[in-house]
């Protein structure tokens, strides 16, 4: 059956939910019958019908908001549906939490990391084991091999506190292939990896799936739900509004039932763009706002990771920084943040040196920081959103040493509809958003911050939905314009290509070379990301 769509309305929605759950679920051992789920006031899953198969890869796709993540922490025992059922293998499913699921044979890769800083790789994928169950060494060496069968890079002795982004989430996925579940929930499991560990994921997942394991895919990603879906969910505002088993001949349509809505953006790759030539350094020491010079990090065992980076950033212009995922980007983000204290080198803003400077004076000179981990470091997850949103501006809603609340919220309440933060309220506590709910709004808060001279985005789009990544570069190209400096660090090429003016490759904490962007330098640049040196 190829996918079934539903128009706008209430009584539409509902219909097409109801014919779903009434489809054949011949086959199917974990089953979802109009499963509902609300916090507070907000409804976050109505009336959902869902049917796992075994050996299957199921995707889910959805906008930000859409039920994705709490529909998988329903299945993984994380929150209990309020109403409606849900069977396993026809009995009914009803686990009293992660650990229940664990033992039903259900693991999850969550969006958000479970990992103790302190304690190495090993220790981490330790934890929760069965007392006896694994000694030390042999699970380095099962480590060992997983990772090398999987194609993902990790040292088994490595702490977790000098490990970037995307390493994290490599301990993640492999502490769960460990257990050799029956059903594999990953939670966008893809955003921080690379694209050759991407394919390998990917295959890990069909292999899986051929061995008889399900998989259920969280995933903004239209290539891989081309490559490996078997078929497709489509969940929004929290029903289920299409299904696919054709997804790969489907995908258009399926895009237009997930975002279905007027002035909708165009899926990421098809967005129209006014032709624009590439930006070359200008040599006017008047544009230059961010200089760096020769800055250098090591990490805590004398280890180089970023080494005599030198760039200057101009005004108006938007400068990518490519590479493999921990070749020194998160150390350039953190030492521009003052998150991380360089060993050596200076960087300046508007002249001024900010090279040891708090996080706070930074932010004071006009450098507004979008983070890679979002959760870890962007916000404070039990303040509401107003006050994330205005963190550092509470100084504008300050009369006499009071805070006016009623004029902070209705300027929250602007910029969540200028930078499509959806939540029920902007009282609600951040920590209830969706993952790409929380970076558009510390998008809103750095990008509208007073005096703003200097971006540095460290993965801006990663978590959010094609419908999303298309607006939070409008507003990216709308500060350029506007001659805000542009630092943008991502591991998605295919964006830095599209909206940057020149791009800078980091091989092993060094730069390889520096070219224009243009889907025509892909070649070259891929070279350098892989350590041959360019002119």
């Amino acid at each position: 059956m190829h996918a079934a769509f539903a128009p706008s309305t209430a009584a539409a929605v509902a219909a097409m939910a109801a014919a779903i759950a009434r489809e054949d679920t011949d086959g199917a051992w974990l089953q979802l019958k109009g499963v509902g789920k609300r916090f507070g006031a907000m409804t976050a899953l109505d009336q959902v019908s869902l049917d796992i198969r075994a050996g299957e890869i199921h995707c889910l796709l959805g906008e930000n908001g859409a039920g994705k993540s709490t529909l998988c922490n329903l299945v993984f025992g994380v929150h209990a549906p309020d109403s409606g059922t849900m069977l396993l293998d026809g009995a009914r499913y009803r686990p009293k939490g992660p650990a229940d699921a664990l033992t039903r044979g259900i693991a999850m890769v969550h969006q958000h990391f479970s990992l103790v800083e302190d304690l190495t790789v090993a220790d981490n994928l330790l934890l929760g084991q069965a007392r006896g169950l694994l000694r030390r060494r042999a699970a380095a060496e099962r480590i060992r091999a997983l990772v090398a069968q999987y194609g993902l890079e990790l040292d088994p002795d490595a702490a977790i506190a000098d490990l970037s982004v995307g390493e994290r989430q490599r301990v993640e996925i492999v502490k769960c292939l460990m257990r050799e579940p029956r059903l594999l929930v990953l939670d966008e499991p893809t955003a921080v990896l690379l694209p050759d560990e991407i394919a390998a994921l990917l295959a890990v997942c069909r292999r899986v799936a051929d061995s008889g394991c399900s998989v259920v895919l969280v995933t903004h990603k239209l290539a891989e739900i081309r490559q490996v879906a078997d078929r497709v969910t489509v969940l929004r505002a929290g029903r289920t509004v299409a299904t696919s088993t054709a997804p790969a001949e489907d995908i258009d349509r399926l895009v237009a039932a997930m975002i279905a809505r007027d002035g909708a953006a165009p899926p990421q790759g098809q967005r129209q763009q006014a032709p624009r030539p590439p930006r070359l350094p200008s040599n006017d020491l008047r544009d230059e706002v961010l200089q760096v010079d020769g800055l250098t990090v090591t990490d805590a065992h004398g280890a180089l990771r970023l080494d005599n980076f030198t760039l200057v950033v101009n005004r108006g212009e938007i400068v990518g920084i490519a590479g493999v995922e921990g070749n020194g980007q998160t150390e350039l983000a953190g030492a521009l943040s003052g998150m991380i204290r360089p060993s050596a080198g200076r960087f300046f803003v508007g002249g001024r040196a900010l090279n040891g400077s708090t996080p706070q004076d930074i932010t004071r000179a006009g450098v507004g920081i979008v983070p890679e981990d979002r959760h870890a470091v962007g916000c404070v997850t039990g303040l509401s959103v107003a006050e994330n949103i205005f963190l550092n501006q509470l100084h504008r809603f300050t009369r006499r040493g009071l805070l006016d609340r009623a004029a902070m919220r209705r300027a929250a309440r602007e910029l969540m509809r200028r930078f499509d933060v959806r939540a029920a309220s902007e009282d609600v506590a951040f920590g209830g958003l969706s993952g790409g709910n929380q970076q558009k709004a510390v998008l809103a808060r750095e990008l509208t911050q007073d005096g703003l001279a200097l971006l540095v985005a460290a993965q801006p789009t990663r978590g959010l939905d094609v419908g999303a990544v298309g607006a939070v570069y409008d507003h990216i190209r709308a500060a350029r314009d506007a001659g805000v400096a542009v630092l943008l660090i991502s591991s998605e090429l295919d964006e830095l290509l599209a909206v940057a003016d020149r791009i800078v490759v980091l091989y092993r904490g060094r730069i390889m070379g520096t070219c224009p962007a243009g889907a025509d330098q892909r070649e070259r640049i891929g070279a350098m990301m892989a350590g041959q040196a360019h002119g």
